[in-house]
């Protein structure tokens, strides 16, 4: 992961946090001169991601501390584990604990979530995929952690694919055409989707130029028409009703990505703190 993909993300949630003010309660209460080292662990098992991006956010803050990971990203680990230590001014670990933990906690959030779906799914040939549904301003981090977790990246936004859906439709052309325009528009390099809720639409789509085809909201039985009727000649995506129970039945239809909105917009975040050793002392 590229810094250039998560400096604005630190440098706002930093601002966010401080203020023009700064920590107050650590500036009344904490010596300047204080140091301190400090263990940051999970309070939960899962799998570790974001720990370029923590280290970057005490950097930020104060170029003093020294953040020494004790893991690496993808590493699964139990309740209690020491993800790293930081050690350093403690006025300044302590104003960028904050925002360090969000962010190496929501990743590591959905890492794990993916990887629990890449785990039911094993075997089956079939890729967990996220979507654009994520926290506004953090799709960069979000991308990164599913990918950590063993899942797949879909389009990035609305720039570097195109996916036909049901509103495209009724504002524009009709399907067939749809495709048409989207492949004069885009060139041969960029994949074309259609998103398709009946065996009907799916039909239409099989004659187009169409790269991939979104298998919406189907029960597993029309999944399993569908994908047989498709064959080889297109990717194909199922979407809706995913969740961990449903998860392997539907990959066992043969499906060749499923993609998850959840997993970046309701993933539990990991349970990740950081407390100082009282031998850190102070000077």
């Amino acid at each position: 992961m590229d810094r250039g993909d998560y400096e604005v993300v630190v440098a706002r949630a930093l601002v966010e946090d401080l203020g023009e003010a700064g920590d107050v309660t650590s500036k009344a209460t904490v010596s300047e001169e204080a140091m301190a080292i400090g263990e940051i662990s999970t309070r939960s098992d899962g799998m570790i991601a974001g720990l370029d991006v923590a280290r970057y956010v005490f950097e930020v803050v104060d170029s003093e501390i020294d953040f020494e990971p004790r893991v690496k990203d993808g590493d699964v680990v139990r309740e209690g584990a020491t993800v790293a230590e930081v050690s350093g001014p403690a006025r300044s670990i302590l104003a960028a604990e904050r925002t360090a933990l969000n962010l190496l906690g929501r990743m590591s959030g959905v890492a794990t979530t993916t990887a629990r779906l890449v785990a039911e799914v094993e075997g089956t040939g079939a890729a967990i995929s996220d979507t654009r549904k994520t926290m506004p301003g953090l799709r960069s981090i979000d991308k990164y952690a599913v990918t950590v977790g063993g899942g797949v990246n879909h389009r990035f936004g609305l720039y570097d694919a195109v996916l036909i859906k049901d509103n495209h439709l009724v504002a524009g052309h009709g399907l067939a055409a749809a495709v048409e325009a989207a492949r004069a528009e885009v060139g041969p390099a960029m994949v074309v989707e259609v998103e398709v809720e009946t065996l009907e639409q799916l039909a239409e789509v099989l004659e187009t130029g169409a790269d991939r085809v979104l298998l919406d909201n189907m029960g597993l039985e029309m999944l399993r028409t569908a994908i047989e009727r498709v064959g080889s000649r297109l990717t194909t995506e199922a979407s809706g009703g995913v969740t961990l129970e449903t998860v392997r039945a539907i990959a066992e239809t043969g499906v060749d990505i499923i993609s998850v909105g959840w997993i970046t917009h309701s993933a539990p975040q990991l349970d990740i703190g950081l407390d100082f050793r009282s031998e850190g002392g102070s000077s």
